[in-house]
């Protein structure tokens, strides 16, 4: 049985700590990122169940993101809360919880990403309902990290970030794109109407490909449900925007690949990803649960091992700060939105969802994950690559 379909179960009398010692143990750890237990700052954790010290030091991040969706702690400024605690490095001074290792040994034996899983992250995330997230994202309905030099706001954001990317494949009238993972079709909408592309979109999510064909429609646009293995036709660029954080570890080089075979010689590659700074096989356990099935961020080694001779790296831009922004404006949103939502989606995905933009937002602030943008070409560009920000 798959431990993710069991319910969270005390552990054992033999095993189980008790609850003045693990509420010590949790209480010395977090004052080393300056947080206090029901202490008065904003970013403190207000905890409302003894059982949850317990539950966090034996299942780790699992155990302390299911516990607040359970209800069992709180804080009023959860993105500062994960802020400090990965500031001061907490995740590091915590031992794997038996999840954690369980999920470690299946990400390093299995291919989570095999072809026969591939749909598993669409309809666990992106087919939740296209009303969540035309509620929560921006009118282009882009949800990737926004690029935030110049903008005042999330809609300004997002178009300087699709504006970035044609501007940094040089894309020209007529010409014919591919964006992996093209959500719903907010990049092929775009480079479309303002630069005359001719975009072939694909996606693993129905709920996205009916949405983006009906935004898409009149225009030069082809939406497709397939998976990026399955393509072997000619493009003039190729871009993918938030898609690569679904391959897995073992995929990189068959991803790489693909694009190679299928982009002309002359063209560019952009590659936007969340980035790990170190190299891993799997993904935060309470995420690959709950949010991103089968998901994995990959590291600066790990992709420089697949890409290879594949293509010549031209450009390597780190924005990932603007991704807190990012999600604090999503973050806004949804609760702006959610007596409208509150009839579809229940409390506990309320607070799940909060607590995934929230920890997120926290995340990137402590530049503990990074968001890049990666240019490559075959052979390199002659003359050289002008960088464009």
């Amino acid at each position: 049985m798959d431990p993710r379909s069991l319910p969270f179960q005390p552990p054992s009398r033999a095993t189980k700590i008790g609850t003045q010692r693990a509420r010590a143990m949790v209480s010395r750890l977090l004052q080393q990122a300056n947080i206090t237990l029901n202490g008065n700052q904003p970013w403190d954790m207000q905890v409302h169940d003894e059982r949850f010290y317990s539950r966090v030091l034996t299942l780790g991040t699992l155990g302390l993101g299911e516990a607040y969706m359970d209800g069992w702690w709180d804080c009023e400024r959860l993105d500062e809360f994960t802020y400090r605690a990965l500031h001061a490095h907490l995740d590091s001074r915590v031992g794997f919880g038996w999840y954690e290792a369980w999920q470690g040994l299946r990400g390093l034996l299995a291919n989570l990403q095999s072809k026969s899983r591939v749909f598993i992250v669409g309809r666990q995330h992106y087919d939740r309902g296209n009303r969540l997230y035309q509620c929560m994202l921006d009118s282009h309905m882009t949800y990737t990290c926004g690029y935030w030099q110049g903008a005042a706001n999330l809609a300004q954001a997002q178009e300087h970030k699709l504006d970035l990317v044609c501007r940094k494949i040089g894309l020209q009238p007529g010409e014919r794109v591919l964006d992996i993972g093209c959500g719903w079709g907010s990049f092929a909408e775009f480079a479309a109407q303002r630069y005359g592309a001719q975009v072939v979109g694909i996606t693993i999510s129905r709920e996205q490909a009916e949405l983006a064909r009906r935004r898409c429609q009149g225009l030069p646009v082809e939406i497709r449900l397939q998976d990026y293995r399955d393509l072997n036709e000619p493009f003039d660029h190729i871009v993918s925007l938030g898609m690569f954080e679904h391959v897995g570890w073992k995929n990189y080089a068959t991803y790489m690949a693909v694009v190679q075979r299928c982009l002309r010689d002359s063209g560019l590659f952009l590659l936007h990803s969340i980035g790990a700074n170190d190299c891993r096989k799997h993904c935060d356990a309470w995420i690959d649960r709950h949010i991103f099935p089968n998901g994995g961020l990959p590291s600066i080694a790990q992709i420089g091992k697949a890409i290879g001779n594949n293509f010549v790296m031209e450009d390597w831009h780190n924005f990932g700060a603007d991704y807190d922004r990012t999600l604090m404006a999503w973050q806004a949103n949804f609760e702006r939105h959610w007596d409208e939502l509150a009839s579809t989606y229940n409390q506990r995905f309320y607070r799940m969802w909060n607590y995934y933009l929230l920890t997120c937002a926290g995340a990137f602030r402590a530049r503990d994950i990074q968001l890049w943008q990666i240019v490559l070409a075959k052979g390199g560009v002659p003359g050289g690559y002008q960088a464009v920000r």
